[in-house]
């Protein structure tokens, strides 16, 4: 892997020099120059990693150099350059767009850790947009959103997959989209022109089911007044998404090997069989190896189920795409409301954000349609969101297992918030970088928190900066 290439520009030459020494040392590949003119001349003539540009500049300021390499380069991560007690202009920047900032005197924790977070941020940021293409290159719509790392595992497998005929099982949560990857694989490969046809394998008998999947002649049972196609033969040529597959059962089971061996099918009470071409994706919310170890399912169809497994992450260990999936559901469900929603305030987000949801996506997307229905401003607001989501109990296992045993419980999610706060900042002895890393926010969030409780963080001037 190539060394990331970084571009520094600030008129300090002294902090300019120190800091180019310090990423060099970290093994990259570091230009650096002496004014914002420069440095977006050097942007035009090919690809960046990341910018590090100074607020305060000539004529072309630090924010200046933000927007240019915005537009000319829109996945360049830019960091800017500020000294301590004119903060201003760094919290400007990042409601521009820029991606965090850093503190003169510069500390090596800090460089080290907001130069990783920003260029994983940029690589996530090119890999999701690359993979995002190859599959959008068919001309068919994906309904995929996140650009988390967990996500980009799920988009590389539906990128390599989309193109065979090979088997996928599909395993999450309830509400973690395992229709909309199964749609999104269909849509993208061959069999895009050919039926997509689901069915829930645990919503009817096992008679029933059988009838409906495989079809039934005339007078096959009391009622079957004609015949029927079932609906492996309505899927010919296309995909059949069998949905819970971990509910069928063992007579089904067999039924359905044998059609997955032989590629035939016969309808119930029927006396011939026919040949079939159906794409299988099953999905389920089940443990299928752990129902073979208990006798339960069939080791020869799990096996014949599990060529492609496809694991979808639950929204607890995605928690990075849920202000994009917030978004994106914004701009479903606002169009044709009488008042427009242009967002969600900082305190309703980071609800949302703190929530477990143990219903996945779907739930989140529920929230967010019954928050749009019921709000009346441009931005919703706390009140907007569902009891649960509010109510300190509903926090993460995460958030609350940081805060641990008190009787917290009694107090307002914003008190829990401010005490937990209060808390890591003791344990790390004020230490912003620490603290930050440990609530598992950046920087600018952290100083966010601060100003919004009143706590003072202090001087940024403390050990380990760069001599």
């Amino acid at each position: 892997m190539q060394p990331a290439n970084i571009l520094v520009a600030d008129d300090d030459a002294v902090a300019r020099d120190l800091l180019v020494e310090a990423l060099k040392k970290e093994g990259y590949v570091v230009e650096a120059f002496a004014s914002g003119e420069e440095i977006i001349a050097r942007g035009r003539q090919g690809q960046v990693d990341l910018v590090l540009t100074d607020i305060r500049m000539g004529a072309v300021d630090g924010l200046t150099v933000l927007r240019e390499f915005k537009r000319m380069s829109p996945d360049t991560a830019v960091v800017v350059l500020t000294s301590f007690g004119s903060l201003e202009g760094a919290i400007q920047a990042i409601k521009q767009g820029a991606y965090d900032y850093l503190a003169k005197p510069f500390k090596k924790e800090d460089i080290t850790l907001v130069v990783k977070r920003s260029l994983d941020h940029c690589r996530l940021v090119r890999e999701n947009t690359r993979i995002r293409e190859e599959l959008r290159s068919k001309d068919e719509w994906s309904p995929l959103v996140g650009s988390s790392p967990a996500m980009l595992e799920v988009y590389t497998l539906v990128a390599r997959v989309t193109e065979s005929k090979s088997t996928v099982l599909l395993q999450g949560e309830s509400g973690t989209g395992k229709e909309l990857i199964a749609r999104a694989i269909h849509a993208n490969g061959p069999r895009r022109d050919k039926p997509f046809i689901p069915v829930n394998c645990g919503a009817l008998p096992d008679t029933l089911l059988e009838s409906e999947m495989f079809g039934y002649e005339k007078g096959a049972f009391t009622g079957a007044v004609g015949s029927k196609m079932g609906l492996f033969e309505s899927a010919n040529g296309g995909t059949l998404f069998l949905d819970e597959i971990g509910e069928l059962g063992q007579a089904v089971q067999v039924k359905l090997l044998r059609v997955m061996q032989d590629h035939e099918i016969r309808r119930v009470g029927g006396t011939t069989s026919m040949k079939i071409d159906v794409r299988i994706i099953a999905a389920t919310n089940r443990d299928l190896e752990q129902l073979v170890k208990e006798g339960k399912y069939r080791d020869d169809l799990f096996y014949r189920l599990n060529v492609v497994r496809i694991i979808l992450p639950p929204l607890v260990e995605r928690r990075e795409d849920i202000p994009t999936l917030v978004h994106h559901f914004l701009e479903k469900y606002v169009t044709g409301t009488a008042h427009a929603v242009r967002g969600v305030l900082p305190e309703t987000m980071k609800l949302l954000m703190q929530y477990r949801w143990p219903g996945n996506v779907r739930e989140l997307e529920n929230a967010i349609e019954r928050a749009v229905s019921l709000g009346h401003g441009p931005f919703l607001t706390p009140d907007d969101l569902p009891a649960q989501v509010r109510r300190p109990e509903y926090l993460s296992r995460e958030t609350a297992e940081a805060i641990g045993p008190s009787d917290e419980g009694c107090l307002s999610l914003e008190e829990v918030e401010k005490r937990h706060l209060v808390r890591v900042l003791k344990e790390t002895k004020g230490n912003k970088v620490r603290a930050a890393k440990i609530l598992g926010i950046d920087r600018r969030t952290l100083y966010r928190m601060a100003e919004r409780f009143g706590l003072d963080l202090g001087d940024d001037a403390d050990s380990g900066e760069i001599e």
